[in-house]
């Protein structure tokens, strides 16, 4: 090789051995291949990267799941706390539901079950048993209830069994707690008495037979009807008479007659007779008459006719 092939071929060659690319060359020579030797270093660095993050993530991640697992076992206990907490509500509310249930049946059992308010007849205090109305009688009836809770038993069913008493004209019934009753009769009080075939039937204000008697009472006036058909409407009539007089010149009637209802007359004990008449206006003609032998305008006679109230006669 000459000196100049020497020169030329001199800016080709490195200290180190290894060729120099050309001025030229350097210039218009593709990157690529340097491109190449750079991809491994990317990339390592990019793992390395990657790794480097992962070793510091790994801690954070670390300590989230404790705080998660440190949340989760304090939720967990909450829950059961409050699982236990309405299971002893529960028991709380069952356990006084119970003792609700325990009260109502004790007191539904002492009011209706229990001997403390069941009837004692002994308890019961009567009274209006008036003039005919028989105490055994009432008694009896009342003795049929026995036993039964003073809050169930029926008090009409029982006034019922009382209106069948002979002179029972109604019965009032009040509870008196724990054990009795308070019986409140209303009786039919005879006002006469009528002849029947075995004695006399004494009779209230409506007709209704309240008691029997071998003689006439010396404090009922007698009626004296005919025996028929109307003498209903003659009885209705003459007790109607008596009904309007008050209660002095009643007791003073000793016989009482009709024939018809408008031929009332009756006797007054030691003194006249009284012709009525009707039972039409009958308070006015009580009036009148007791005027009369108040006045002694009536003294001798021994009728007194009051029939016609406005002009009353008296005849001796």
């Amino acid at each position: 090789m000459t000196a100049e092939h020497e020169s030329l071929a001199a800016p080709w060659r490195r200290g180190d051995g290894e060729r120099r690319a050309r001025p030229a060359d350097a210039r218009t020579a593709p990157a690529a291949p340097e491109a190449r030797d750079a991809g491994p270093s990317v990339r390592s660095r990019v793992a390395s990267a990657l790794h480097v993050g992962r070793r510091r993530a790994a801690p954070m991640v670390d300590a989230a799941g404790a705080r998660v697992g440190t949340v989760t076992t304090r939720l967990q206990a909450r829950l059961r706390e409050r699982a236990r907490a309405q299971r002893r509500l529960s028991a709380v509310v069952w356990a006084r539901r119970a003792g609700y249930l325990a009260i109502v049946g004790l007191v539904a059992w002492l009011v209706l079950a229990s001997p403390v308010f069941a009837l004692d007849p002994a308890e019961v205090e009567t009274t209006g048993y008036g003039t005919v109305v028989e105490p055994a009688d009432v008694s009896a009836t009342v003795a049929q209830f026995e036993g039964q809770s003073l809050a169930t038993l029926s008090t009409s069913r029982l006034a019922d069994a009382l209106r069948e008493i002979p002179g029972v004209r109604d019965a009032a019934i009040e509870r008196v707690w724990p054990a009795g009753l308070l019986i409140e009769l209303t009786s039919r009080e005879p006002v006469a008495a009528v002849p029947v075939e075995d004695g006399y039937a004494f009779v209230d204000s409506e007709a209704t037979t309240v008691g029997r008697a071998d003689e006439a009472p010396d404090d009922l006036p007698v009626v004296t009807i005919p025996v028929g058909e109307d003498h209903t409407r003659v009885l209705a009539a003459v007790l109607g008479v008596i009904n309007q007089l008050p209660v002095e010149l009643r007791d003073r009637v000793q016989d009482v007659s009709a024939g018809t209802e408008d031929t009332v007359t009756f006797e007054l004990r030691d003194g006249p007779r009284v012709e009525w008449g009707s039972a039409e206006d009958s308070a006015l003609k009580a009036e009148v008459l007791q005027v009369l032998l108040d006045s002694g305008q009536a003294d001798g006679a021994t009728v007194i006719d009051v029939s016609a109230p406005t002009l009353p006669i008296t005849r001796s």
